[in-house]
């Protein structure tokens, strides 16, 4: 038995011997989809169990779904050395929903079978002659680096590099110049490494009980090898300074090892390090690949073996960024002769373009400042009870593509979050929620929304866009409602970092037409204000003239952009008017003000729904997006965001309007049709909204935190100004202690999250607009979208409930 353990997380949660204690966590986990999903591998977040990153109790955690165990395994995702996520193994009937407990073991964690591994076995006791090593035998090691005479067929590596497998499929690579990926096909679900190769090197060539290699590689990338692409050809990562490799995983879910690349030279790029993380997880036949340059590479690329007799077959790339694609083979292509099945697997944004060579067919991938993720497979018709055909090869790639793209909806409510945020909604509590996510902001965030800095949630250099206006004026807000100097300061220095001393706007771009940029004008306003600095005004008055030459359609509202012809979104909405409306008062006169306001009426006629009194997402004037009904042009669905984005933009206009213009008297009535249409499909138990508003019972609809959070904002401050009444007030507080209990997420560091966010919904490029669509954009945890409009939120409940 283990020695009791002391484990800091918050407000003192322990570990005290034996004693019967509280779940670190219980999570709720849905299948959302109408399929059932064997061995599917849920990822939780340490922090968001209570833990500290580092922390070693990590490794005794436990998984239990009622009274049994489930395989559940700690280890490090992101790849910087610290274990941070704990991946558990469930099975789910189509649309199932499991609650999971998960408890810090208290004597050795319930053991499971092993259904992978990796391995790396080198030789020891012998000697090099030259580039061979003679004699001596293998020993599998943690870790090696390859000597200088290491080179193809020394016999020093036992199968010549790392070997992993699932109960599936195994794979290895060569850890040398050739940088070839190779199969092991299996006929049993033992694992059989530990086996192979034992006896020389050629015997795994020939059929065996357990099955045989059966790739011919030759000088390709094999089956899913990466390299470097280069003038229209595959360059394998060959010239190097040595090679590592390193065992990190051999858990009950999933094994991982790290091969290295010391010294990467690539044509046309810097000498840098390459390093690539490689894991594969039990029932699984995917191979999953993260490459890390040291330095910005080149365009990597992942192929797979070209064979005569073999047909290529290519998934959909009219898809959403997100969604996942593929580049397949099958035919005759094992060395046996029989039918084997290759692919790989990647995100459509990853993807710059499916090409050949002469030995490859390839995916390139788009740089990336960070590197790159992808995933291969293999599925050999020997397989018992295995893929036999090419058409089940084809559908069982489309399924994959589909569940990797659609993931299993995950809310954790930890111990520790569900005591802190325990206890009634008053004014302070509200308040203290807020500023502790703004404290989390600032911590989290530092410098990586200004110019120039690398932005980790967006995995892109910092740029000029809505959601840099977005957040750093819910910053600014709640500066000036605490009067703390470190919120305001933040802020400023954000968006200042943008402006140029002759008020241009750095990666501002006003040729596109892109209404999204104009939405961090406000904050220009709020500085020239506060400053007297003449860069803001004047890059203020670049956004202005940017809408004096927007286009727009043929009854007066604004194109999304340029390359979005003829359509209104609600989201654009948000992004234009409020600035409009503000810039007009403050430098014009007020003499465009009626024209602003004039976008929500354009809505209303033709967005809102009069049945539910919602609003559909966008609409196409011209009725040639597919995904706008022929007759109206509208989209199918109401999107929670999208109204949120025209909620928030209904108040804050009004905000600035005077109370007895024609402008404000009809934005009232706007808002005061929306508000109960709103609160007809809040949830009545958890108080927020859904992703899809009235389809809450949907397969894979889901609480939603930004647009909760925005509708909290609309009524809350409806209520504050008098535009609401009274009445409304209980909907908007439901809806905050909702939000406090399902999104925000409490960490053992002080700092908070917020969880359930869908990362983005647009229309068009591959966005068909369909139920699945909207299921199928990665839901997260941080995205300014939804920590803007939470901050927000909960300035206005505080007020709200100070008030009464």
């Amino acid at each position: 038995m283990k020695p009791a353990i002391t484990l800091s997380i918050g407000l003192g949660l322990a570990v005290l011997g034996c004693a019967k204690q509280e779940p670190l966590a219980r999570v709720e986990v849905e299948n959302s989809t109408k399929t059932r999903r064997v061995d599917e591998v849920v990822d939780l977040r340490l922090v968001d169990l209570g833990l500290t990153l580092g922390d070693h109790a990590a490794e005794g955690l436990e998984a239990f779904v009622g009274d049994a165990p489930v395989p559940a395994q700690a280890w490090d995702r992101s790849g910087d050395g610290t274990a941070d996520t704990l991946s558990v193994l469930l099975d789910f009937k189509p649309v199932e929903q499991k609650s999971v407990r998960i408890e810090l073991a208290s004597e050795k964690p319930t053991g499971f079978e092993q259904r992978t591994q990796a391995e790396i076995s080198r030789k020891t006791g012998g000697q090099w002659e030259g580039r061979e090593y003679i004699g001596g035998q293998f020993e599998n090691v943690q870790s090696m680096e390859t000597p200088p005479e290491h080179t193809d067929h020394s016999w020093f590596i036992r199968y010549e590099g790392p070997g992993w497998e699932s109960d599936k499929v195994g794979y290895r690579f060569y850890l040398d110049w050739r940088n070839g990926f190779d199969i092991f096909g299996k006929l049993t679900d033992e694992l059989v490494l530990q086996d192979v190769g034992q006896d020389g090197f050629d015997s795994y060539h020939e059929p065996a009980d357990w099955g045989m290699d059966i790739l011919k590689v030759g000088p390709s990338l094999g089956s899913g090898g990466y390299g470097l692409w280069v003038d229209g050809k595959a360059e394998r990562i060959s010239q190097t300074e040595k090679l590592g490799c390193e065992i990190l995983e051999n858990g009950p879910v999933l094994s991982q090892f790290r091969a290295t690349y010391h010294g990467w030279e690539g044509s046309n790029q810097p000498k840098m390090d390459l390093v690539a993380d490689f894991s594969i997880h039990a029932g699984s036949r995917l191979t999953w690949v993260r490459l890390r340059p040291s330095d910005q590479a080149g365009n990597l690329c992942a192929g797979l073996v070209k064979h005569e007799g073999t047909e290529l077959l290519k998934g959909s790339t009219d898809i959403t960024g997100e969604a996942f694609t593929y580049l397949a083979t099958w035919g005759a292509q094992s060395l046996d002769g029989s039918d084997l099945g290759m692919a790989i697997l990647l995100r459509n944004k990853d993807l710059d373009q499916f090409a050949e060579d002469e030995h490859n067919d390839l995916a390139v991938f788009e740089k990336r400042v960070k590197g790159i993720e992808y995933a291969f497979l293999a599925a050999w018709s020997k397989e018992p009870g295995g893929i036999k055909t090419r058409d089940e090869f084809v559908a069982y790639l489309e399924k994959t593509a589909r569940e990797l793209t659609i993931t299993p909806r995950v809310t954790v409510y930890s111990s520790m979050g569900m005591s802190e945020k325990a206890g009634p909604l008053d004014a302070e509590k509200a308040l203290y929620w807020t500023k502790r996510m703004g404290d989390s902001i600032l911590k989290r965030r530092g410098d990586t929304l200004s110019l120039g800095e690398y932005d980790p949630e967006a995995e892109r250099f910092a740029r000029w866009t809505y959601t840099t206006g977005l957040i750093s004026k819910a910053v600014h807000d709640l500066g000036e409602a605490t009067g703390e100097q470190s919120y305001l300061d933040w802020a400023e220095s954000v968006i200042s970092s943008y402006i140029k001393a002759d008020g241009e706007v750095e990666t501002y771009s006003f040729d596109s037409f892109n209404i999204d940029q104009i939405n961090s004008g406000k904050m220009l306003l709020e500085l020239h204000a506060a400053t007297g600095e003449e860069r803001y005004r004047i890059a203020a008055d670049h956004l202005r003239k940017q809408l004096e030459e927007h286009p727009r359609t043929k009854n007066g509202a604004f194109w999304h952009k340029k390359r979005y012809p003829w359509q209104v979104w609600l989201d654009g909405v948000y992004m234009g008017i409020p600035f409009m409306v503000g810039y007009e008062q403050v430098y014009n006169n007020s003499e465009h003000v009626a024209e602003a306001v004039h976008e929500f009426i354009v809505c209303e006629d033709e967005l809102r729904d009069p049945e539910t009194g919602l609003y559909w997402h966008a609409w196409d004037e011209s009725r040639q997006q597919d995904w706008a009904d022929p007759e109206t042009g509208r989209s199918a669905y109401f999107w929670g965001r999208g109204l949120g984005w025209f909620a928030m933009a209904l108040v804050d206009t009004l905000e600035m309007l005077p109370a007895e213009s024609e402008e404000a008297a009809e934005l009232l009535r706007i808002l005061n049709d929306l508000a109960p249409a709103l609160v007809k499909v809040q949830d009545p138990e958890k108080g927020v909204w859904y992703q899809i508003l009235d389809r809450p019972d949907s397969p894979g609809n889901y609480p939603e935190s930004s647009a909760s959070s925005m509708f909290t904002y609309m009524l809350a401050k409806g209520v504050n100004h008098g535009w609401l009444d009274q009445s409304f007030e209980a909907a908007a507080e439901k809806a905050f202690s909702g939000m406090l209990k399902e999104f925000v997420r409490v960490h053992a560091d002080g700092t908070t999250s917020l969880d359930h966010l869908c990362r983005v919904a647009g229309l068009g490029f591959g966005r068909d607009g369909s139920y699945e669509y909207y299921m199928s954009e990665p839901v997260v945890a941080n995205d300014p979208k939804g920590i803007g409009p939470f901050l927000m939120a909960g300035l206005q409940i505080a007020e709200m409930l100070e008030e009464n």
